[in-house]
């Protein structure tokens, strides 16, 4: 990412009075408001708020999909500020792995031609896309299913794939929106324990959601409220 200027820091998401307002014909509806917020490197942070507590306003800014009206925001040292829309695009591919409710697989694909996605968008050789895929399916326990297309696996898989493909470019962040939401209780703790694991091993992750013992799972819990970080939570030392 040659033409991005970068400063050194440990910082990843350096966010200063970032503001967000929607306006739906004469109505208007302030989603975020002056949001401060710093996330350093290797940090695994939950993000929690009932609908309409500008959450997924916040994760829409911070994954690039979305614009903020004003305030400041740098992403692994990057300022977004001024980027253009094809640099945004390398920005979320290359930066951001995404991790959604619904997995966002292509049903046309086997699990391992899913996860080669990113790479084909970054204009990685084939050869290197298929060693990466497998590693990364690997790296999450699903080496042995990679030729399966995702209707011939449980959600519990199909969200172990979505991670492969989040995590096989290594970026700065892992976005997980509401990971656990197709999912029962024990693929939910078993794909938790996952993201704790790949925490451990130096990923920086944000965490959308809105159940507290997920939430658990975090070192760091935001609470939103109002369009506003309303409290924290720092779990660093909790065993």
């Amino acid at each position: 990412m040659d033409n991005f200027e970068k400063s050194d820091s440990n910082i990843v998401i350096n966010m200063r009075d970032v503001w967000k307002t929607y306006q739906t014909g004469e109505v208007s509806l302030t989603a975020l408001k002056g949001i401060d917020l710093q996330v350093q490197k290797g940090e695994f942070t939950a993000i929690m708020g009932p609908s309409g507590s500008g959450k997924s306003t916040l994760m829409n800014v911070i994954g690039c999909l979305d614009q903020k009206d004003q305030g400041s925001y740098e992403l692994n040292g990057i300022a977004i500020n001024e980027l253009d829309a094809n640099e945004l695009a390398r920005i979320r591919n290359e930066e951001i792995g995404f991790v959604f409710q619904s997995f966002n697989l292509l049903a046309k694909l086997n699990l391992r031609e899913n996860v080669e996605l990113p790479m084909i968008y970054a204009g990685i050789s084939r050869k290197e896309r298929s060693q990466r895929a497998m590693e990364a399916l690997r790296s999450v326990g699903l080496a042995d299913w990679a030729r399966h297309k995702p209707n011939e696996v449980s959600g519990g898989q199909k969200q172990r794939a979505a991670i492969a493909r989040a995590i096989v470019l290594k970026p700065a962040l892992i976005m997980a929106d509401e990971p656990t939401g197709n999912l029962d209780s024990k693929s939910s703790h078993e794909i938790m324990q996952l993201f704790r694991e790949l925490n451990e091993a130096g990923t920086t992750i944000i965490l959308i959601t809105h159940e507290a013992d997920i939430a658990e799972y975090a070192r760091r819990i935001i609470h939103f409220s109002d369009a506003r970080i309303a409290r924290e939570e720092d779990k660093t030392n909790v065993l």
